[in-house]
């Protein structure tokens, strides 16, 4: 295990919304963010989209198959 002493000056990091430092410790009610205004600025703009997760085209996207819709062909005659 590591034994080295820990520091007892709590870490301070930048609010995500503002930019603003925010200590982080338990008190810090809002963290990551310096209050409720920047958290829900955040949160609308997952909701809204505004944020993206990268992603790659999923596998065979290229391959110039094409699939029926489901459905189509399967089951009796109507």
């Amino acid at each position: 295990m590591n034994d080295a002493p820990r520091s007892t000056t709590p870490r301070t990091v930048s609010c995500p919304s503002c930019g603003k430092p925010v200590v982080w410790q338990p008190e810090s009610r809002y963290r990551p963010f310096c209050s409720a205004r920047c958290r829900q600025i955040d949160l609308g703009a997952w909701a809204s989209e505004s944020y993206r997760v990268p992603s790659s085209p999923p596998d065979g996207e290229d391959s110039g198959e094409t699939f029926a819709p489901p459905g189509i062909g399967e089951g009796r005659p109507r």
